[in-house]
């Protein structure tokens, strides 16, 4: 994943949602989901890594 977002000269924040319990606790409000790579486009949750999804919300 950061391979892919750097690639495309995408900024980015990291959280280790494992160890972060406020990083975790966001992921499951915005997503629903306990599953990583989640990544949150304005306000839009793409879970796991759909390169086509990410390319269109990025557009």
């Amino acid at each position: 994943m950061k391979e892919f977002l750097s690639a495309r000269q995408v900024s980015f924040r990291e959280y280790n949602v494992e160890e972060d319990r406020e990083a975790r606790e966001e992921m499951l409000s915005v997503s629903r989901h306990a599953i990583i790579p989640t990544v949150v486009v304005d306000g839009e949750a793409v879970i796991g890594f759909d390169a086509e999804k990410l390319d269109r919300l990025l557009s």
